[in-house]
């Protein structure tokens, strides 16, 4: 572990909320362990060990019924550890994984197999190294025709030169945490105008997640809570939320994952608003089949 990187919350409180029956958290992650699934060489961070029986035992601690499991850079392209924690969880796991063009449809048969329903294109320059946008393009078509989708990941001040980028992929897009806005900038700010912007045509879905990352102010992070009401209140059926345990490389403060559930219904004052967030919306995306 870097001598900087703050380990996972070894207690999280029992949130005063409590989730609806079927409830997804829809972001978090795996991490090792290094000594069964090294980390990649190519990291930009070395982060503590967070295996899935941590992981699944926080899920029923906060009231969760399913999980789905985010590949992470500092496992790089090796997707063995989600794919190992997916097929522990007993169908009550989906995954996003990390692929490059060398992936072969064998191997993409494989994940599928094991509940894998999306690539993620990460696009911050501190986590990752660039990679042609027409690889990903051409990731994003092979994936489709299994049904899958695209989780992108990316910083407010890059939507105007990647919009149409994202517009040209051929299946439903996840954007990670609102896509990320400065909260200082307020509301009417031209970078949350452009995402809402995007966020009108119907393929697009966010996540209202990580109000930990967003904060300036700190616990219980008001000045996010605007940002991701407005999301939710006008794209009811296209937002999903995540804790994203084990919150990798967070530097001013560890949060407290049951005071995340909690601002929960901050952000989705009605019962309609979070059963949507929750089950209806993740379930749609992640479990059409339609398992309870």
């Amino acid at each position: 572990m870097d001598p900087d990187y703050l380990p996972f919350h070894p207690s999280p409180s029992k949130p005063a909320f409590t989730p609806p029956p079927g409830a997804v958290d829809a972001h978090c992650h795996v991490f090792g362990p290094g000594e069964v699934f090294p980390y990649a060489p190519e990291r930009k961070y070395t982060p503590c060990d967070a295996p899935k029986e941590a992981l699944f035992a926080l899920r029923d601690h906060l009231g969760f019924s399913r999980n789905v499991i985010v590949q992470a850079t500092c496992h790089g392209r090796d997707n063995r550890a989600l794919l190992d924690a997916l097929r522990a969880a007993g169908g009550r796991a989906r995954g996003v994984a990390a692929v490059g063009p060398e992936i072969t449809d064998a191997a993409l048969t494989e994940m599928d197999a094991a509940g894998v329903r999306a690539v993620r294109f990460n696009f911050l320059k501190r986590l990752v190294d660039a990679a042609p946008r027409e690889d990903f393009l051409g990731i994003a078509r092979r994936v489709a025709r299994l049904g899958w989708h695209v989780v992108v990941y990316f910083e407010a001040a890059d939507l105007a030169d990647l919009a149409p980028f994202l517009e040209r992929l051929p299946t439903t897009v996840v954007i990670d945490h609102m896509g990320r806005p400065d909260v200082t900038k307020g509301l009417d700010h031209a970078d949350f105008r452009r995402f809402l912007a995007l966020m009108e045509a119907p393929k697009f879905w966010t996540k209202a997640s990580c109000p930990e990352r967003l904060t300036r102010l700190g616990p219980p992070y008001d000045d996010v809570v605007p940002f991701a009401r407005t999301l939710i209140e006008r794209f009811p059926d296209r937002v999903l939320w995540g804790t994203d345990w084990p919150h990798p490389n967070m530097k001013s403060h560890m949060p407290d994952d049951g005071a995340l559930v909690d601002f929960i219904p901050r952000i989705a004052p009605t019962a309609a608003q979070r059963h949507a967030l929750l089950v209806d919306n993740p379930k749609r995306l992640y479990w059409p089949e339609g398992t309870a």
